[in-house]
Formats: structure tokens, C-alpha cells, sequence
């Protein structure tokens, strides 16, 4: 059985692991607020970055508390999370020294620790 490729399927076999999140990106101005047009290049150096929110690990790993009765029994393995701040959608505004730039499909990705994204800007209805 072969899986085509698509738009929305694409990102689906990814697994982002741990407190990570990836961030595709967002078009960057090609002018600065007095008029100037910048080389390509520049934005890509700047130490602040912003993309949105395309996927999110499960968050930060918590141990669960042995039963001390039990000992004797044999474990099974549950992992607790303690979930992210960042949701698919959000806009993140995040350090790039703190991220990993990645190439996937021929698209560039930032894959940024939660502790690396400075804001979120959500779009929730109040």
C-alpha cells in the first residue's frame, strides 16, 4: 500500500518529541518601516523570529509515583505530561539562537523548545 503525498498529509507522519514545537516560518517584510528593501539574507539573521505553530510534542515528562504496596507487581510504563503553552495556530515569537533550523520537503521549519518562544499571539474568540 503506497501513501501519496499532499498537502495535508505531509506533516501528519511527524512526531515532534518532548516540550519541542515546530514553527513554519512567517513571510518576512521586504522593507523596513522607513522604505528601505532588504537583501533576503538579513531577516534570516535577526536573533527574534516569528512563524506559526504547525505541531506540538506531548509537553514536559513527569514520573509517576510508585505505589509502595505494589512493589511486587510488575510496572507498566504511563507517562504523565504536563502539557505545552503553544497550539497548532498560534503566531510564536521565539529566540533563534534557542531553535533548530530544519529542511523537510522542501520547506524550511524551525523546531523551537518551549523554553526558546518569548509570546504566543492566539486567535480565541472572547
Amino acid at each position: 500500500m503506497t501513501t501519496h503525498l499532499t498537502e495535508d498529509n505531509k506533516l501528519k507522519k511527524l512526531i515532534i518529541v518532548g516540550d519541542r514545537v515546530l514553527v513554519k516560518p512567517a513571510k518576512s517584510n521586504e522593507r523596513t518601516e522607513s522604505g528601505l528593501y532588504l537583501p533576503p539574507g538579513v531577516q534570516e539573521k535577526e536573533k527574534i523570529q516569528q512563524g506559526y505553530v504547525i505541531k506540538t510534542g506531548p509537553g514536559y515528562a513527569i514520573p509517576v509515583p510508585a505505589d509502595e504496596d505494589d512493589a511486587w507487581k510488575p510496572q507498566e510504563e504511563k507517562i504523565n505530561y504536563i502539557p505545552l503553552q503553544a497550539k497548532e495556530g498560534d503566531l510564536a515569537i521565539f529566540l533563534v539562537n534557542g531553535s533548530t533550523e530544519i529542511l523537510y520537503r522542501g520547506e524550511k521549519y524551525f523546531i523551537v523548545p518551549q523554553g526558546a518562544i518569548l509570546m504566543l499571539e492566539r486567535e480565541e474568540e472572547l
